[in-house]
C-alpha cells in the first residue's frame, strides 16, 4: 500500500488489505424522512468497503437541498479525505449529522464527489426500488 502525508494528513491508497468498490446502484435509492423525499435518485452510487456495510451515495442535484442545513463538523478518512455533515432539520434532534459529503474527495474514490450519503439510522429509511 502506498502510504504519504499531505498537509499533516496520512492519505491510504485502497487495496488488496483495505477494498473499497463504487459501483452504480440498481434501480432507484429513496431516502425519507418524516414522510418526505430527502433525495431520490436512478444515478447512486454503491460504495463498499472493508469492514462497513455498503453505503448510497446520491448527487446532490437528486436531493432537495433546501431540507437541509450545513454543519461546522467534519471528520477526516485516510482513504476518501475531509468529510463535512448536513444535519436534516424536520426530522429533529436524532437528525444532526445524519448527511456526509466529500467535497474534495481522493483520486482513488473521485466518483462520489457531489454525491451525500446518509447515515440509516438517522433517517426514516433507505429504500433501494427495482
Amino acid at each position: 500500500m502506498n502510504n504519504t502525508a499531505s498537509k499533516g494528513k496520512e492519505i491510504k491508497i485502497p487495496g488488496p488489505d483495505h477494498p473499497i468498490t463504487i459501483s452504480p446502484a440498481e434501480g432507484t435509492v429513496r431516502v425519507t424522512v418524516d414522510g418526505r423525499i430527502v433525495a431520490e435518485s436512478r444515478r447512486a452510487l454503491r460504495l463498499e468497503e472493508k469492514g462497513y456495510p455498503p453505503v448510497y451515495y446520491l448527487p446532490r442535484s437528486d436531493a432537495d437541498m433546501s431540507l437541509l442545513v450545513r454543519t461546522t463538523h467534519y471528520t477526516y478518512c485516510p482513504y476518501k479525505g475531509d468529510c463535512t455533515y448536513y444535519s436534516i432539520p424536520i426530522g429533529g434532534p436524532k437528525l444532526e449529522y445524519a448527511v456526509w459529503t466529500y467535497e474534495r474527495p481522493y483520486e482513488a474514490v473521485a466518483d462520489v464527489q457531489e454525491h451525500l450519503a446518509f447515515y440509516p439510522s438517522r433517517v426514516d429509511a433507505i429504500e433501494v426500488i427495482s
